[in-house]
């Protein structure tokens, strides 16, 4: 029986659609995860919610406890994992809340553990394929529930993750239009690596709050900027999620 792990990410650190909801606290071998684990149901399928920066978003991005984070929700009994995400639009055509149903992703942080491996057994190296990172099958079921709800869209894009907690400059934000990416956040990539060297599958759905700094003629993002576009459209992100949830 599926038990679905959800990731909460910016404007959704505590949002209220579980039934039956309690908070279970779970330590690992790589310390606290960022949040207690609120465990409930959505329709007849468990679920456990984690917020990825705490539930008063006071971890920042390079500091999270990533590892952890995965390996609470699989220790936990998580089959799979879903994740939300803002994220800045790398391209015209993704506007201000538009959902990105992520499939590929450029790595651009620096600081990060990305692997749950100090160490390898003697002539046992592990090397995680990351060709196809995010599952298909949740990535298909989320983009028919979009459709189904009528909401803009887009079925795939790659994103870019960097350290953060600071912005792109201009100059980085045109070089990673340049590489064909179509939006930027700051916890994805590390995420994703994580999940798919423990084996569960994820898929991640980002919302677009703003144009990073690229685009001329618009200011260039700023945390309450990111904050109220995904703050206003957070009813279709917990909607979007309790649809996905019992079809997995």
């Amino acid at each position: 029986m599926a038990v679905i792990g959800i990731i909460g990410g910016s404007g959704l650190e505590n949002p209220d659609i579980l039934r039956h909801a309690r908070d279970e606290t779970r330590s690992t071998p790589y310390g606290d995860p960022s949040s207690a684990l609120k465990c409930g149901k959505i329709g007849g399928t468990d679920v456990i919610l984690l917020a990825r920066h705490g539930r008063k978003h006071t971890i920042p991005p390079s500091q999270v406890n990533y590892r952890a984070n995965i390996f609470a929700l699989k220790s936990s009994g998580c089959t799979h994992i879903l994740a939300t995400s803002a994220a800045g639009s790398l391209k015209e055509e993704i506007r201000r809340g538009d959902f990105v149903i992520i499939d590929q992703f450029i790595d651009c942080t620096k600081q990060r553990k990305m692997t749950f491996h100090e160490s390898f057994e003697p002539d046992s190296p592990v090397h995680c394929s990351m060709a196809e990172p995010y599952d298909g099958r949740l990535r298909r079921i989320l983009a028919d529930e979009c459709r189904r709800l009528g909401y803009p869209f887009h079925e795939k894009g790659t994103v870019v993750t960097i350290e953060g907690p600071r912005f792109s400059t201009r100059a980085e934000s045109n070089m990673f239009r340049l590489w064909g990416a179509a939006v930027i956040n700051m916890s994805i990539s590390t995420e994703t690596a994580l999940a798919n060297e423990a084996g569960v599958p994820y898929a991640a759905v980002a919302m677009s709050t703003d144009y990073d700094c690229w685009k001329t003629g618009e200011e260039p993002v700023t945390w309450e900027a990111v904050l109220k576009v995904f703050s206003d459209n957070a009813a279709r992100v917990t909607a979007l999620l309790t649809e996905v949830v019992p079809k997995i």
